[in-house]
């Protein structure tokens, strides 16, 4: 993968994925690209995938040159980046988030798609900020939320557009795990064996119990959720 925002190294049967576009790991056209490649690949051929930032930066979310250049790029890129937050919150093979550092907006729904999600203990910020910014919650978004956080967050999380340091996001579910920053990905890769060591039938048809109604909720609300986006401005 020459020329991508991205890494992909395949050890003893997991997938190492790493962001690491330079700057912020923004979700921009070419890193969903490359990411989207990247978990067909592992999907393939691994067991497991970890899903890494680099260091003090795991996503930025979507690329705010493209959002805020007109709606219809930003509805573009809203759609596309859907389809890869979808991909990966289904994925085949069990989904290792190694959170590196900072995770908002879209970068905070990667994290949220993990089957298991660890992240570096540090001055870092997690969280939604969409309201914050002008933006309203999207369904795909808001039903993320609802699936992974602890209830009694999910208002403040939103509506509230609340920042969460890593030990913070732990209590309100972001997270499971949050280790030191030098730890965060071999932890990952640690969990990432352990999980591709379950059986995959099983695994997968878990997931698809656990998971189909958001997907297909999510799936179904996509359209008319594009169509009532604003841009702030």
């Amino acid at each position: 993968m020459a020329n991508e925002p991205l890494t992909y190294v395949l050890e003893d049967s997991i997938a190492v994925v790493t962001m690491d576009d330079g700057k912020a790991n923004a979700l921009s056209v070419a890193m969903i690209d490359a990411l989207l490649a990247a978990l067909d690949r592992a999907e393939g051929e691994a067991k497991a995938m970890v899903l890494a930032g680099r260091p003090e930066r795991f996503c930025a979310g979507f690329d705010l040159r493209v959002m805020m250049s007109g709606p219809e790029q930003a509805k573009a890129l809203l759609a596309r980046g859907s389809e890869l937050l979808l991909r990966l919150y289904d994925a085949t093979i069990p989904l290792v988030i190694a959170c590196t550092g900072h995770a908002l907006a879209g970068g905070a729904l990667v994290v949220l798609t993990g089957d298991h999600r660890i992240g570096a203990r540090g001055e870092f910020k997690l969280g939604l900020n969409e309201v914050s910014i002008g933006l309203p919650v999207p369904v795909l978004a808001m039903e993320l939320a609802r699936d992974r956080l602890v209830k009694t967050e999910l208002h403040r999380a939103t509506m509230l557009a609340q920042i969460y340091a890593p030990d913070d996001a732990l209590r309100a579910g972001y997270l499971d795990e949050v280790v030191t920053a030098d730890q965060v990905v071999a932890r990952a890769k640690t969990e990432a064996v352990r999980l591709g060591g379950f059986a995959k039938q099983a695994f997968r048809a878990t997931k698809i119990r656990l998971r189909r109604a958001t997907i297909d909720f999510i799936r179904a609300s996509l359209e008319s959720d594009m169509k009532s986006i604003v841009m702030p401005g």
